[in-house]
């Protein structure tokens, strides 16, 4: 699905099938990394622009959710270089990025939360690199390829990074299950 060398009215169509099929991942991802629903949002917003406004030159040579994940992934670096500042995902973020459990019960309510509270804390302990493979990966459903591609760095780098990454949430959640 290409938007450049069509008509108007399809390359409007194809554009707003882009949005509809990859919104909810790009919003995702940039809600994982950025953790303020109101700046996902925006940002959402701005990598549909940008490509909106580059479709004469974008050439198809990969999955479309490949290139709208670069262009959300240096927009959540640039925006992460203004803020310089560490930021934790609150109780009611995690509400936002987690679907719902269908338990009405308050006792499987609360190992939900419990359960969400050590994956925050085993996420908070991955390097911000980590965790940026790891959101591409299951966010964006990016191959490793396209992650590399995505984060500018070797394949095997993007690897490395995801290989490490799941040990360190394997080991910090099995200290919570001891």
């Amino acid at each position: 699905m290409t938007p450049a060398k069509t008509t108007t009215a399809s390359t409007a169509e194809s554009f707003a099938e882009w949005v509809r099929e990859h919104g909810a991942a790009v919003r995702g991802y940039l809600f994982a990394v950025i953790r303020e629903a109101a700046t996902a949002d925006d940002l959402t917003q701005e990598v549909f622009l940008r490509a909106w406004q580059g479709r004469d030159a974008y050439r198809e040579q990969g999955r479309v959710r490949a290139y709208l994940f670069r262009i959300a992934d240096r927009l959540a670096c640039d925006h992460g270089r203004r803020r310089h500042r560490e930021v934790t995902v609150s109780d009611e973020q995690w509400k936002e990025l987690q679907p719902a459990s269908g338990q009405d019960e308050p006792s499987g309510q609360l190992a939900q939360a419990e359960a969400v509270a050590r994956l925050d804390d085993a996420l908070a302990e991955l390097t911000p690199v980590q965790q940026r493979v790891l959101f591409l990966r299951y966010y964006g459903q990016l191959s490793f390829n396209e992650i590399a591609e995505t984060l500018g760095c070797p394949l095997n780098t993007a690897l490395s990074h995801c290989r490490r990454a799941l040990e360190s949430l394997r080991k910090h959640l099995a200290e919570f299950m001891s």
